[in-house]
Formats: structure tokens, sequence, C-alpha cells
């Protein structure tokens, strides 16, 4: 017999009412009352479990399907009855059951609620837990969100190299690729590691951003976006750092700073729509669990027309405002997450752009405005999160770009393909970058980026 999914009994429930049916899953709940016996089965299809129902006169092996351990794969057939007096719409009345895999004693989800700690523990049965199912659900309808506002918008997805020879941001926290081998590693004359021996024949990494590659595309297509796993080797053990996380890095040709602020803005919106339109169950577990604001934090985005602020503007507010922050704001700063939540939350109660950052806190590829001392950058902040979007108008001019890779000391040949860009029909162009995994933070609730990533890898080990 075809199986049915629990998603199917829901999008098609008065079609199924009535019908023999089967569906496969994990035991989540058991319990037995003499005479009958009640499972709730999960088989991943749906947020919501499926309640089986079984009779000791109509069932063969009623003790055991009712007694079954909770982790345990099940197959279980019978009648789809509805139940709109009930808290379920519909039950599965079991005419015959087995269960196709046990678990062992040791087995550590139980019914009970588990630290989320405790759940990075086991990675690879957290999937299972009620959070992680509506999380990794999530994720994924995010991603699908995101992929549609692009298409929809006439958007090429490109897939940018994951080994490169450059550093996008010009920070030197990357992971090296190499073939060499560590313990005889071959060395120059002068001493230093030889990389002409190496698969390459020169120096190598897992890429920081795919935002340089695929503003070549940019200058081809129109607009384009890379989304695709970025890597940083930063010491940082912090809530919201991972060695490994994905980036949506969209590119836009004949597209100014106000123009990126708008798409930015727009991407947010349709996510968010998306989600409560998809994920509702999903969503009102982590409103009641995790985030008790979330809602009225979905309700305040979708609503508003985000601010727009000049950096120069925001830290005069901040200024006044020092006594509020452990890190005081100052003309030059980078802004903390303190500052960024403070302007967000407090000052304007909604989500903010801040512009036109100084040129000495900000990337190479960053367009110099007319006053020599900013760059045309643009972060967006949300409320409860701080810093979500960083972008900016891209340096389209061939002399200004040349300049600042020098002013900053960078290896000109590693930017060599980059810089020829804007010898051969150069136009004003700009993008951005979304960390996934702090977008799936900010529309879950949940704190901790290690607990958005499937299998997270972090400083300190897998």
């Amino acid at each position: 017999m075809k199986i049915t999914r629990v998603c199917e009994i829901q999008n098609s429930m008065k079609e199924l009412s009535g019908k023999i049916i089967r569906v496969c899953g994990w035991v989540k709940t058991s319990r037995e009352s003499k005479t009958i016996g009640f499972v709730e089965i999960n088989d991943g299809s749906s947020f919501e479990n499926l309640q089986c129902v079984l009779m000791a006169e109509e069932v063969e092996n009623f003790k055991k399907i009712s007694n079954a351990s909770v982790g345990s794969s099940i197959c279980v057939t019978g009648e789809l009855v509805l139940t709109p007096e009930s808290k379920q719409p519909f039950e599965l009345k079991v005419i015959e059951a087995q269960i196709m895999g046990g678990t062992g004693d040791d087995y550590p989800l139980q019914k009970k609620r588990h630290s989320l700690e405790f759940l990075r523990t086991i990675t690879h049965l957290r999937p299972r837990t009620n959070t992680f199912n509506a999380v990794f659900r999530v994720r994924s309808e995010t991603a699908i969100a995101i992929h549609k506002f692009f298409y929809e918008r006439g958007f090429i997805y490109v897939h940018t190299p994951i080994i490169t020879g450059s550093d996008c941001e010009g920070a030197g926290a990357m992971f090296h690729v190499t073939t060499l081998d560590m313990k005889n590693t071959p060395v120059t004359e002068n001493g230093d590691v030889d990389f002409k021996e190496d698969f390459f024949g020169r120096e190598a990494n897992l890429t920081v951003s795919g935002q340089l590659e695929a503003e070549g595309f940019a200058l081809a297509f129109g607009k384009v976006y890379t989304f695709g796993p970025t890597f940083r080797a930063e010491n940082s053990n912090t809530p919201r750092h991972a060695a490994e996380f994905w980036m949506i890095e969209p590119e836009m040709a004949f597209c100014d700073i106000n123009d990126n602020m708008d798409i930015a803005e727009d991407l947010i919106k349709y996510i968010i729509n998306h989600l409560e339109d998809k994920c509702p169950s999903e969503i009102s577990f982590f409103n009641k669990f995790y985030d008790k604001e979330l809602l009225t934090k979905f309700e305040n985005i979708k609503n508003s027309e985000f601010v727009r602020i000049d950096y120069t503007e925001a830290i005069e507010i901040l200024e006044n405002n020092n006594d509020n922050f452990v890190f005081k704001a100052f003309w030059g700063c980078d802004l903390q997450t303190e500052h960024e939540r403070y302007l967000t939350e407090i000052v304007f109660g909604k989500p903010v752009f801040v512009i036109n950052y100084p040129k000495e806190i900000k990337s190479f590829y960053m367009r110099l405005n007319n006053d020599g001392k900013t760059v045309s950058a643009m972060d967006m902040l949300v409320p409860g999160i701080g810093e979500l979007i960083g972008g900016s108008q891209r340096e389209e001019r061939y002399e200004v770009l040349v300049k600042r890779i020098d002013e900053l000391g960078l290896n000109s040949e590693d930017y060599e393909w980059y810089v020829d860009l804007r010898r051969h029909g150069s136009v004003v162009h700009s993008g951005f970058g979304l960390g996934f995994e702090r977008l799936i933070m900010y529309v879950t609730g949940i704190s901790n980026i290690r607990d958005v990533l499937p299998y997270p890898r972090t400083a300190g080990g897998f």
C-alpha cells in the first residue's frame, strides 16, 4: 500500500476521510488504557503529529504497539477519521501496525523538555525534538522564500567558488586549503612555505564571501545573487559566531545605495510574510516558548517603513546617551550591538538603516563618498538582534579602487581581475550580505547560532 504523509492528510483530509491509508513515522508518545491505546507519530512532513487510536479487540499486537518506545519507527494502517470537536482535526483508527525499528534503553530523547545545551551533544538526534523540528522546517522555508524572492524579480542564481585566492573582507581570518604534507612542508630560500608545490600552485583559502565573484556576474546579467556556505577562522566563541555559515549576497548593476536599501527591506518583509503563510504552527511554537514578542515583531516589520539615518547623526544620538553603554560611542567607532539595539529598539522602535560610515572601518570595495571621509555603506539594524544586513554601493571607479587597495596594504595581484572589471563597461552597482543563520535566529527567537545550524562548526571543535 502507498504510504501517505501527514502533510498530505492535512491538505486533503476531507477527501481521505473514511479511507484506509498507511502512515510511517517515529513514535512521539504512547499510552495504554486496558482496551484502548494512543500512539502519536511524526513522519517529518509536518510539525504536527498524527494521533493513532488502537482498540484491543481489533489490533493483534495491541500491547506491543500501545507501549512502543519513544523514537521507535513504526508503520500503521487504518481508517482516517475526522475529529473536528477535538484538538486535532483528524486521527487514524488503526487496523494493523508494525514496529520497524525499536530504540535502546539509552535512547536520550524522552517525553520531557531537554536543554538546548544537552541537545547540542546529540546533534544527530535533536531534529526529532519539537524545537529542532520547527527550527529546520523554518530554515528550509526561509531558503525557499529567498530563492522565490529573487526569481520573481529576475535575478540569476550564481554559484560562486568555495575555494578562493582573495580575502573579500581584507580581514585575514581565513581557513587555508592545501595538499602539502604538514610534516614535511616545502619551503623557499627565504624559509617561507613554497605554495608553488601546492595543488593550485599558490596559496588558497575557503571563501569568506561570494561577493567579489558575484559582482563580475552582475556586470553581465544585471541582477544576480549567490546563496552558499562561507567560512571565518575567527576564534570567537560567542552565541553569534560560527566557523561555517551561509550567506545570501545579491549584486545589482545600475543600482545605487538607495535602491540597495529598497531591495533589502523588501526581502525581509517578503520572508516574514512567507513564513507566516507556510509555517504558522512553527512560528506559534516559537512565540510561545522562545520569544513571546515574535509575532509582534513580525507585525512591526511588515507595517513599518524602515528608518534611514546617516552614521554621523546616529553617533550624535548615541553620544548624547553614552551613559547607557559599556562601549562609549564616538565618531569613527564601529557600532557595537548595544549601540545598534539602542537605535532600533529605544530611539526608533523599528528597523533602521545606518548609512555613510567612516572609510577606515569599512572594506576596500565600498564606494568613497565625495567628502573623502566616508563610504556609501549601509547596515540594516533590527530590534532584538542589531545588525542583520550589511551592504554598500560598490566602488565603480578604477583609479579610486586601486588607490583604496594600496592604502589598505592589500596584495594587488589577488584583486587584478576584480579591478579589471572597472576598465570594461563599469557601472554604478550595489549589493549586500545577509547572514542566513542570523536571519533564522531572528525569525525563531533562538538566541544561539549553534541551534539554527544542522551540524554547527565553531571554534574549539565540531
